[in-house]
């Protein structure tokens, strides 16, 4: 009964396969550490840009588990380049071999399972990110006046921050703040007739203007920045409302933060992509590795040609007659025909 994926390996590839195993577990652990620092880089990105993200927005899940996968590619990659460094002398190799075993259990169905996870979660990104900015930009926009309600006091300084640092303006563009009442109610003069008749035309009541805050102003524009009138082409001279992003910043905000998410969160995807491939191969040259030493007594340069492979040799059988007798049991068991009645049997004539 052969085993499964069985490989013939004589002492020289043993050695090559050894050798090459040492290399691909460092390049692991280096791969395993970098995207262990792009998930956090991209965890603390989300962190700070919570406030403009909707709260039902999943987007942290991906950084989270990404955390977990590399953490075990990188303890993969470490304890698979000592492994395989303590295979080429007999006197290390035999702590090693207790470790192998749980190494490759954890590494295929922990780390293999995890980075899976991590990358349908990047494939899935997009779309939820933009649903959670969607939103989340068009709360933050519409707390921006409650300076002086509670939970929301922050909310004007951390936008204002976001379009400054961000070079961005509302949340698709400089009109969305013609939309909502951004000036708080507190600092309008209810004397003021042009107040007056601007909260009385609005269905709703609101304060509404056609300007926008001051850190929608791009600093490198040569005149002095015009924040409100925008609608107006006569209010400002040699001033063209049809081309305003010479005054205020071109992109809303929403474009921008997606734009920057995004690119993190294609840069750790691709980190992970990579992540797995090599851990895959590691795991592999592990298990023909351990397979071959235990054929060897844990010997790399024991006479005799080794064999390695993935799964022993009972294993294939062994499913078979499971899977057969699955089938059997579940097949339903032909109805017994009723007995049949047997004949009368007629009386002997007496004597």
């Amino acid at each position: 009964m052969a085993p499964v994926l069985a490989l013939a390996l004589p002492l020289q590839p043993r050695i090559r396969l050894a050798q090459g195993l040492w290399l691909l577990s460092w390049l692991l652990a280096l791969v395993g550490a970098l995207t262990l620092l792009c998930s956090g880089h991209l965890l603390v990105q989300l962190w700070h840009l919570g406030t403009f993200l909707a709260p039902s927005c999943p987007v942290a899940a991906l950084p989270q588990v990404a955390l977990a996968a590399s953490a075990v590619a990188l303890g993969t990659g470490l304890v698979g380049s000592g492994a395989s460094r303590a295979s080429l002398d007999a006197a290390h190799y035999p702590p090693w071999r207790g470790v192998l075993g749980p190494l490759l259990v954890a590494g295929t169905a922990g780390g293999g399972g995890l980075l899976v996870l991590a990358l349908g979660l990047a494939l899935a990104l997009p779309g939820t990110l933009d649903t959670g900015l969607e939103e989340g930009l068009g709360t933050a926009l519409a707390n921006y006046k409650d300076t002086e309600v509670p939970g929301r006091c922050q909310a004007k300084r951390l936008l204002d921050e976001l379009q400054l640092r961000h070079h961005c303006c509302g949340r698709h563009g400089y009109k969305d703040w013609f939309g909502i009442q951004w000036v708080s109610s507190r600092y309008l003069d209810p004397n003021d007739q042009d107040v007056v008749d601007r909260i009385q035309s609005n269905v709703e009541g609101l304060y509404l203007i056609d300007g926008v805050p001051f850190s929608c102003c791009n600093p490198h524009s040569p005149r002095p920045c015009l924040q409100s009138q925008l609608s107006d082409p006569h209010a400002h001279p040699l001033f063209d409302p049809r081309q305003p992003n010479l005054n205020l910043w071109a992109q809303g905000c929403h474009e921008v933060l997606l734009g920057h998410l995004q690119g993190l969160a294609s840069t750790l995807g691709n980190m992970l992509a990579v992540t797995f491939l090599l851990q895959t191969l590691v795991l592999l040259g592990l298990r023909y590795l351990q397979t071959a030493l235990e054929g060897l007594g844990g010997v790399i340069d024991g006479e005799g040609e080794a064999q390695g492979y993935l799964f022993p040799a009972g294993l294939k059988d062994m499913l078979k007659t499971a899977w057969l007798q699955g089938g059997v049991a579940r097949r339903p068991a032909p109805e017994e025909a009723p007995p049949e009645d047997e004949p009368p049997k007629e009386g002997l004539p007496e004597a």
